[in-house]
């Protein structure tokens, strides 16, 4: 098949996976603001896909989007060929634990199946370069610290040898994805890098995830669910820093390598949700009723993991990286974002989303 007209610089296109997500999405607009390259998005616009986060370059000639399923060989098969990338950064992903303990099927399609079929059809197209540009290629896996399982209170933060574990069947599947990925590199030669990241927050998150529902319950004056007693610890790490890493890494990391990217920010639940109150409350204003008085407890889910914390000491040791957003900064932004953007809220929290939000939190 010919290349795909529409660029002319084949050896600096990118091949995005799950683009239209809230990860991929912030990595796209930030790659195609810093640098030359050309960006094909492939994304299946599942209920968390949303193309209106890549609007303002959806015009331009070195952006195209093909909506498909990773999974369609046919169809990756195709777009390879055409585009001809140098890179595949893999996002597309299942990725809701909620959502995996409900319903586990699609986690296994997305994220395992997926991965697999992507990585058949990379493996062919990379077996069939020329040398120099076999050499230059990379796939890099964006993947979670979920895999590594659950950590106690004084334990040390995980490193990238720390053993798998996972606890929930989207930690399963993505750990599955991790060993398919690593399996390639190591059996086949494809030259391989995986991330293992901490939990991201930052503009066009779905609001299923803890900050943007609690944000958003919160400016409209609803019961903000916190589960169990509050005290689950996550590291949290901006997207926009997370970006950053996977750029660098993309960019100079080791192949066969994987490089664990995190905040250096490890919170409780309950201060995540006391400090949106506190600050919705200052940019919208309180009303005379502090927000913190809509917090309210309800059943902890199952097998729900008490911490997590990462030791991002390797990637700035080798490549330099270290997040930019202190917490605090980084929380403030986002607040203000959700709450400067009602259109893009009002059109992602319609219909399905309102559905799925009753069913979970009914009890």
């Amino acid at each position: 098949m010919l290349p795909n007209p529409k660029f002319d610089d084949m050896e600096n296109t990118i091949l995005v996976t799950g683009g239209a997500g809230f990860i991929g999405s912030n990595f796209i607009l930030q790659k195609m603001e810093r640098d030359s390259a050309s960006i094909v998005n492939l994304d299946k616009l599942t209920y968390a896909g949303n193309l209106h986060n890549l609007e303002a370059v959806s015009n331009e000639r070195r952006y195209d989007f093909v909506h498909g399923d990773i999974a369609d060989r046919s169809l990756v098969h195709g777009l390879l060929e055409r585009s001809r990338p140098r890179a595949i950064v893999h996002f597309a992903a299942e990725s809701h634990v909620d959502r995996s303990i409900r319903g586990p099927d699609d986690f296994i399609h997305t994220n395992v199946d997926g991965t697999f079929a992507l990585l058949e059809e990379v493996r062919a197209y990379w077996g069939g370069l020329a040398q120099p540009e076999k050499v230059d290629f990379r796939f890099l896996h964006v993947s979670t610290d979920e895999v590594y399982g659950s950590l106690g209170p004084d334990d040390d933060p995980f490193s990238e040898t720390t053993a798998y574990s996972p606890n929930s069947p989207y930690a399963a599947s993505k750990a599955a994805s991790d060993h398919f990925v690593r399996a390639y590199h190591h059996t086949y030669g494809l030259p391989v890098l995986t991330t293992n990241c901490s939990n991201n927050y930052g503009r066009f998150q779905f609001p299923e995830k803890l900050i943007p529902l609690v944000i958003l319950n919160a400016r409209d004056g609803k019961p903000l669910p916190v589960y169990g007693d509050g005290h689950n610890v996550r590291d949290w790490l901006y997207v926009e820093d997370h970006c950053e890493a996977i750029a660098q890494v993309l960019a100079r990391g080791r192949v066969g390598q994987t490089y664990n990217v995190g905040g250096w920010n490890e919170k409780r639940n309950i201060e995540i949700v006391e400090t949106i109150c506190d600050i919705v409350d200052e940019m919208a204003g309180s009303r005379g009723t502090p927000r913190r008085g809509l917090i309210t407890f309800v059943k902890d889910r199952p097998g729900h993991d008490r911490r997590y914390a990462m030791d991002a000491t390797k990637i700035e040791r080798e490549l330099g990286w270290r997040p930019l957003e202190t917490f605090e900064s980084g929380i403030r932004k986002t607040v203000r974002w959700y709450l400067e953007n009602e259109e893009w809220v009002r059109d992602v929290t319609s219909g399905g989303y309102r559905k799925w939000i009753e069913t979970h939190y009914s009890s």
